[in-house]
């Protein structure tokens, strides 16, 4: 290669270092590479924002230095150097400079050349303040559960009855019919419907009147927390098991002589689902990191947003868990297989809201009901509760009716909105718009846009909006996008 060939390869290997460096400091997770010595040589800006330093004061110091807290045995990049071990997606807390307490997620890889170790690399997320509230949560369902115990007069800890559940559609019915059955027995529940279709206000009921209905009931999202922390809430922890881990009380545990509501089952991880099948067939549980079974009697209830079939085909299901869980199987219908029940919902919510707005609101219009009974509700009943609220936010001072310009934009077609309001309002509005109104249906349109340019992606989504994933997943379920952009999606095939 000719001297002007050597200079030009300097060059691009130089700018593609620039480039790559860039890109380490932009993305959102930590990124921490070591020589062979344990020296820091590279440490991204997100790194730093994890561990609360400088770059400049991180950057050639050893990693016993930055973490005084860590051994040679806790310490992943340690582990990696000495032995060249992997370490995936483990769970790590530990102490910085500055004696704040971090909690990440840490994949660690030794790095090689020629064969011999020339350093390693760590990747890591940090989930300190999902740490912190889950150790909120668990201690605190730890001192209700021990707080039941002592009671010399224990009630339940679940707050619907079947008498709650609003409705006299044959289908609805038909579900809680079953449920009162289900109810009589110790045999475990899979319940299944779309979202806010009222899966857990029928397990709470069916604890509320089974033989355990003085005992816990404890409800978890399968989906709510991490895979790496799910395990330790399912089945509790001992000390030691991972770096900052407890004695805690698992929720099987807590949950034991009541009722365990599972619900979107099909978000667990697999390998938690293989795990949970043993305690449910062994009927023991225990504890990550321990060696003792411990014997747990609890009703298992558990749901899905999708049907069992979809599941199953899909594999995020295993099919033998499914089974052993499928034993009782309660399907909840959308609103939309039950819109006769939707006037007497409608009063529901406008007697709830009534009591928490100090309002006299008597009832609603023929239009506005008829509007509700022509929306399809992709996010059922949390959806229509949401619109009735909406109204109360909007509704004028001495206003007693809800009329169709009270109701969101949404449920109206595109361009109807203001024809509506027009023919419904006996006066004009004067230098006033509905700000609530119009600033959820711009939050709503925003959303389906981004989700329909990342083909329903929640973590792409969630990311370019700028929100948190679980946020997007509320504001998901609120507005019913995931049922239209499936339907979208559908018909342009």
């Amino acid at each position: 290669m000719t001297e002007n060939g050597d200079e030009e390869m300097k060059s691009s290997v130089n700018q593609f270092s620039t480039q790559f460096e860039w890109i380490l400091n932009v993305i959102n997770v930590g990124v921490h590479i070591v020589n062979k010595d344990g020296d820091t040589v590279f440490y991204n800006e997100m790194m730093a924002h994890i561990d609360g330093l400088d770059r400049e004061q991180v950057l050639g110091e050893n990693i016993f230095q930055l973490y005084p807290s860590l051994t040679d045995e806790s310490s992943t990049l340690h582990v990696a150097l000495e032995k060249g071990n992997e370490t995936i997606e483990s769970i790590q807390t530990y102490v910085n400079l500055k004696e704040k307490k971090i909690t990440s997620i840490n994949s660690t890889y030794p790095l090689y050349e020629d064969g011999e170790i020339i350093g390693a690399v760590e990747i890591a997320k940090d989930i300190t303040k999902v740490m912190n509230m889950y150790d909120q949560i668990v201690d605190l369902r730890s001192q209700l559960a021990e707080t039941h115990k002592k009671s010399k007069f224990p009630e339940g800890t679940a707050t619907y009855h079947f008498s709650d559940l609003i409705g006299n559609s044959p289908a609805f019915q038909q579900a809680i019919s079953l449920a009162k059955k289900a109810a009589r027995t110790h045999s475990p529940v899979m319940i299944y419907g779309p979202t806010g279709t009222g899966k857990e206000l029928v397990a709470q009921s069916i604890h509320n009147v089974s033989a355990q209905r003085n005992q816990p009931f404890i409800a978890q999202n399968c989906a709510a927390v991490p895979k790496e922390l799910m395990e330790g809430l399912l089945f509790g922890t001992t000390k030691g098991a991972f770096t900052g881990a407890m004695d805690r009380m698992g929720i099987f545990e807590q949950a034991n002589g009541g009722t365990l509501f599972l619900d979107e089952l099909n978000s667990l991880d697999l390998g938690l689902q293989a795990k949970l099948l043993r305690v449910l067939q062994e009927g023991e549980v225990r504890r990550v990191g321990g060696s003792k079974e411990q014997k747990i009697n609890v009703k298992i209830i558990a749901a899905m947003n999708i049907s069992p079939e979809e599941a199953l085909e899909r594999g995020i299901i295993r099919s033998d868990l499914f089974f052993r869980l499928n034993v009782v199987t309660i399907q909840m219908p959308s609103l939309s297989e039950r819109k006769t029940d939707i006037p007497e919902i409608v009063n529901h919510f406008i007697q709830k809201f009534n009591k928490s707005f100090f309002t006299e609101v008597s009832g609603i219009s023929h239009k506005a009901m008829q509007r509700l009974l022509q929306y399809p509700w992709p996010g059922n009943i949390r959806e229509l509760g949401h619109a009735i609220e909406l109204t109360f936010n909007v509704m004028d001072a001495g206003e007693d009716m809800i009329d169709e310009h009270h109701l969101p934009a949404y449920l109206f077609p595109s361009g109807n909105y203001g024809t509506a309001n027009a023919q419904s309002q006996p006066t004009p509005l004067k230098n006033r718009i509905d700000l609530p109104v119009v600033l959820e249906e711009m939050e709503r349109e925003m959303i389906i846009n981004m989700f329909e340019k990342y083909n329903g992606n929640i973590s792409k989504t969630a990311e370019a909006l700028n929100i948190k994933r679980q946020g997007l997943q509320y504001k998901l379920n609120k507005y019913g996008i995931e049922k239209v952009y499936t339907a979208g999606s559908k018909e342009s095939k």
